[in-house]
């Protein structure tokens, strides 16, 4: 997954990138004592009112991600970190991390085989045009909504 300005691209899964215990760049893994482990189906509490993720942290969202888009998240925050050291502008730096808390959310929401699901039939119908034999027109489900809300 991709949260970078668009440029008619779409998902392409990164390689896997195994959480480095050396890298400098998440100093949390330097801390000494048992190794911590998190699961992809629980994230942090919403503040009250917000949705999921609204307010988590970097490390925090790249917890939840699935193996194939770390390193695509990793390149972006560095890369808007990067941009945001030399302009003295956090912008980007929000825009990602805001970016990237939807797909954590969407992940854990899912499951990682859900996401992965989900990613793999946006794909082949991005690659075709054709939708899934199950899809609902978007005329069927507003007049659902308006069936239903009166």
């Amino acid at each position: 997954m991709s949260c970078g300005p668009s440029t008619g691209d779409h998902h392409r899964p990164s390689p896997r990138l195994s959480p480095d215990p050396n890298n400098e760049h998440f100093p949390s893994a330097h801390k000494k004592g048992p190794p911590v482990t998190t699961a992809a189906a629980s994230g942090p509490e919403p503040g009250r009112g917000r949705p999921p993720f609204a307010d988590a942290s970097p490390a925090q969202v790249r917890a939840a991600l699935i193996p194939e888009d770390l390193a695509e998240f990793d390149r972006q925050w560095r890369s808007a970190m990067a941009t945001a050291t030399e302009t003295l502008d956090l912008t980007g730096v929000h825009r990602i991390l805001e970016c990237w808390r939807r797909i954590a959310w969407l992940t854990t929401a899912n499951g990682p085989g859900g996401y992965r699901r989900m990613l793999a039939r946006a794909d082949r119908t991005l690659r075709t045009g054709e939708l899934p034999p199950d899809s609902v027109a978007l005329e069927q489900v507003k007049a659902l909504l308006a069936e239903r809300l009166g």
